[in-house]
């Protein structure tokens, strides 16, 4: 049984060899680590923090933003084992078929390969992250249910499941669920406390060498790897990438100034409708997460493929979050609504809707970096935020084609709350789902990396993480990109066959 190493008792100094290189203890490098085990390879895996939180390794993160207001950055993520899983909800849901296509009408769109190449894998990211048997969509075939009736249109009753509810509340913490696994793996050595302070290349800029890393109690020490894997998440991977700069001064893998670019998220405008149900209170499957089937499920509404093919409007997945009020004009609204139907009113609930959507790619949208310097010397990452008018617009065409087959079925109406872009950026939260900074694409000049992961013109450093997305569906990214994880160790062991 090998056992975690913490990097500060390491002398400064030191120099470590291996065959893999896994940089970041998060979803993405716990998995690529536990699909190696019965590999060849000698793996290394560095993680940042240690297996509780710390204020001070927390701080790195921190980092100034411009253009629309977002999160703080250190508030975004987790910097110890288990990474962004550390905090998350455990919402799970796949991508769809069109979310890797490309369209004309949107820009920058298109991932280099379909969602059949990631269906093989899903399977087992489905039991990476302990969401229950494969349901999904199908649930109203598994289990009892009644969803709410709506005419003939482009909004469906979906379906979401959880990463697995401990006390009903807390989903799978990667980082506590694994480490025992982890350390079983014998190929492996993970190092704890230990932070990634440069990527060095070869003079030709054609692959890399070494890895410079250091604690923050001031111990430095190299890795010297065949391969490297950068799975630190979507900003942090392209501050590393952009801070190594003393090859190429633009940093590693931007020839085509491409690495940080297309920063994405998901908006949640809060209060942004309210549902009006004629036929009487919704299936509590609508309003909270239940166990049925085996699987923590929960149901949402969104825009059909078609729909998004032929009106041009990009994912989203809009939630009942609970009981609400009408002041008096919903209710004038809602009473006259429903007599005119001949619908009692006295049957009538009113519920808030929620949603997180799909922003468009935006190349503004990016990661730079800042002039201050953290606690190791590296300089501190910026991000310029935006979402543009053109993003609410599609959103909101999705929801008023929702309140158009609510109305023609007698379902109920939806009053939309927000029109103008003060009114949709008031009260504007967002997923904390990092995007798209090390983009795919066939093309270096359109991507960072290839389909497989490789950043292009470096023949062995890889990428992992949400932050290969081209585009980015309306899904939660943490059981996707657990499966293009699973898609790159295998990949992997082919290099080493």
């Amino acid at each position: 049984m090998n056992s975690f190493i913490d990097a500060r008792t390491l002398p400064s100094g030191t120099r470590l060899e291996t065959d893999l290189l896994i940089i970041g203890g998060g979803p993405a490098g716990i998995t690529l680590a536990l699909a190696l085990k019965d590999s060849p390879l000698r793996v290394t895996l560095l993680e940042s923090g240690g297996m509780e939180f710390d204020a001070a390794t927390q701080a790195l993160y921190d980092g100034p933003e411009t253009g629309t207001p977002y999160l703080p950055l250190n508030g975004s993520r987790m910097r110890f084992l288990g990474g962004s899983t550390n905090h998350w909800g455990g919402w799970c849901r796949p991508l769809e078929k069109i979310d890797f296509e490309k369209r004309d009408w949107l820009a920058h769109s298109g991932w280099p390969f379909g969602r059949e190449v990631l269906e093989p894998y899903f399977p087992r990211a489905q039991e990476m992250v302990e969401a229950g048997p494969w349901i999904y969509d199908e649930a109203p075939n598994k289990f009892p249910v009644t969803t709410l009736a709506m005419g003939a249109g482009g909004i469906e009753t979906v379906w979401f499941q959880f990463s697995k509810m401990r006390g009903s509340v807390l989903p799978t913490h990667f980082g506590e669920r694994y480490a025992g696994d982890l350390k079983q793996v014998s190929n492996l050595k993970l190092y704890t406390n230990a932070n990634v302070t440069g990527l060095r290349l070869a003079k030709d800029a054609k692959s890399l060498t070494h890895v410079e890393a250091a604690t923050l109690s001031g111990v430095k020490f190299t890795v010297v790897p065949k391969y490297v894997v950068l799975g630190a998440g979507a900003i942090e991977n392209a501050r590393l990438m952009l801070a190594s700069n003393d090859v190429m001064h633009t940093g590693v893998g931007n020839t085509n100034d491409l690495v940080g670019r297309y920063f994405s998220d998901h908006p949640i405008p809060g209060n942004n409708a309210t549902l009006v149900s004629f036929g009487g209170k919704l299936s509590p499957f609508y309003l909270g997460t239940q166990h049925a089937g085996g699987a923590h499920v929960r149901a949402a509404f969104a825009p059909t493929q078609a729909f998004r093919r032929s009106r041009h409007v990009l994912g989203s997945l809009i939630t009942v979050d609970g009981g609400a009020k009408l002041d008096p004009l919903g209710d004038a609204a809602a009473q006259t609504t429903a007599e005119t139907m001949g619908y009692k009113t006295g049957k009538a609930h009113a519920y808030t809707i929620g949603c997180g959507f799909e922003p468009a790619p935006d190349p503004d949208r990016r990661i730079t970096l800042d002039t201050a310097r953290d606690a190791l010397g590296m300089p501190r990452a910026t991000l310029n935020n935006t979402i543009s008018d053109d993003d609410f617009a599609r959103y909101r065409a999705t929801l008023e084609e929702w309140g158009r087959q609510l109305l023609a079925s007698g379902a109920g109406i939806l009053r939309i709350h927000h029109a103008t872009r003060e009114e949709w950026l008031k009260g504007l939260d967002w997923g904390n789902h990092h995007m798209g900074t090390t983009r795919m694409h066939t093309d270096p000049k359109l991507g960072v990396t290839d389909a497989d992961g490789l950043v292009h013109g470096i023949s062995n450093l890889f990428v992992s993480g949400s932050g290969l997305f081209p585009t980015y569906g309306a899904s939660n990214p943490t059981m996707n990109l657990v499966a293009l994880t699973l898609r790159l160790a295998d990949h992997l062991k082919g290099l080493f066959k």
